[in-house]
């Protein structure tokens, strides 16, 4: 049976049914619905069923009827807050977590639909919210706390902060309900994981004279466990980084002592790995570089710095410089600080025919003590020069 017959035929409207509480009125002839109740709530029942019956002839008496079934769906309206299942939240991450890992779920439930139940989390500025993040899954509209920073729990055990769930779309006609958005607190406790050993310093150096006894301690290297129960530690060298063993250490005190002699002109430097181990849990290991610098010491004597051969004319006077002389050592003395002396051999009995002159330079001169020289009488000389050094323990010799 057509619903809207020709205007002209005079109709009589009436509800035969509705599912529920009478929603809606009709008004006869044009056969409009209008709701019956006011306020209705999607949240409280979101579809109506009424059965619809036309009647012709204004509805007396031999007149013809039909029904038919409108089903009215309530649309949503952003009349609902987010509001969380609790006021507290408490989650537990390992301190051993990579950053970006997700620490934990929380939710604010929105009885709305659609985008009227989008929710956005933000955490309040305090404890957590230089070590937290969140953000929302759109799928489920849960808050995704997230570790925005390494945790240590020998620094910090446990964090408390607050997250605020608010509406993303609000809607200014039913902003008089009351603010759309709802507070919770989420207690984050940090799990203590069996972590390596820990050195004092990240890496260590020590000096050591190349003449130093075998067995001498030249320096220690300590480590920690810094976890509950604090386990003993055992040191020990990886021996690739000491394949010639020229050093020891305790594996209880970590004392690093010689256990070969150095010598700093064939190796200057030695660089050492050094391992720590935790008693209790041997796989946890921690490594630290220590280099070890080998002092010169004073074993070599100064020597002229090339063979030298001089020339003295017959007419030389008294006082002329005949020849510049230096020096050189095969110590390593710090920078700066290498000095020579120079003075000749006194020997009494003998005429002296030629002196040293020191310039205070590290250099000296071949001086002449007198006057005509006869190539016939003696046509050669040698003049021995003692060269000192001022190394500790002076060393010296005799250059000829």
């Amino acid at each position: 049976m057509p619903m809207t017959p020709p205007m002209e035929t005079a109709l009589a409207w009436s509800t035969a049914f509705s599912t529920g509480n009478p929603t809606s009125q009709w008004i006869p002839r044009q056969g409009e619905i209008r709701t019956a109740l006011p306020n209705m709530d999607r949240e409280v029942r979101e579809v109506y069923q009424v059965l619809i019956q036309a009647k012709d002839m204004g509805g007396q008496l031999g007149g013809l009827a039909g029904t038919t079934t409108v089903n009215i769906t309530l649309s949503d309206v952003n009349d609902n807050p987010p509001r969380f299942s609790k006021s507290i939240f408490h989650l537990r991450v390992p301190e051993a977590s990579t950053v970006g890992l997700s620490v934990g779920c929380i939710k604010a439930h929105d009885l709305d639909t659609g985008k009227n139940a989008e929710v956005e989390y933000n955490i309040v500025p305090g404890d957590g919210g230089t070590m937290f993040d969140i953000t929302t899954n759109e799928h489920n509209q849960e808050g995704i706390i997230m570790l925005k920073r390494p945790l240590d729990y020998e620094s910090k055990k446990a964090y408390t902060f607050k997250v605020e769930a608010s509406n993303a779309h609000v809607d200014p006609r039913f902003q008089n309900l009351g603010p759309f958005k709802d507070m919770a607190t989420v207690k984050v406790s940090v799990l203590d994981v069996d972590e390596p050993p820990v050195f004092s310093e990240s890496s260590y150096v020590m000096d050591v004279d190349e003449d130093t006894p075998v067995g001498l301690i030249i320096g220690s290297v300590t480590a920690q466990d810094l976890d509950i129960g604090s386990s003993p530690i055992r040191y020990s060298i990886d021996w690739k980084s000491d394949l010639d063993s020229f050093f020891d250490i305790d594996p209880v005190e970590g004392t690093i002592s010689t256990n070969e002699l150095l010598d700093r002109e064939s190796i200057a430097q030695h660089n050492i790995s050094i391992v720590a181990t935790k008693v209790n849990n041997p796989v946890l290991t921690s490594r630290v570089a220590v280099t070890v610098h080998v002092n010169d010491v004073n074993e070599f004597p100064p020597e002229f710095a090339m063979p030298y051969e001089s020339f003295v004319c017959e007419n030389a006077k008294v006082g002329q410089v005949i020849q510049l002389v230096s020096a050189k050592d095969r110590d390593q003395p710090p920078a700066g600080e290498q000095k020579f002396s120079y003075k000749p051999v006194q020997d009494e009995g003998e005429v002296q025919n030629f002196t040293v002159r020191d310039f205070g330079n590290n250099t000296a001169g071949i001086v002449t003590l007198h006057g005509g020289f006869r190539r016939r009488s003696q046509e050669f000389y040698e003049v021995p020069v003692v060269i000192s050094d001022s190394g500790y323990r002076s060393m010296s010799s005799t250059g000829r």
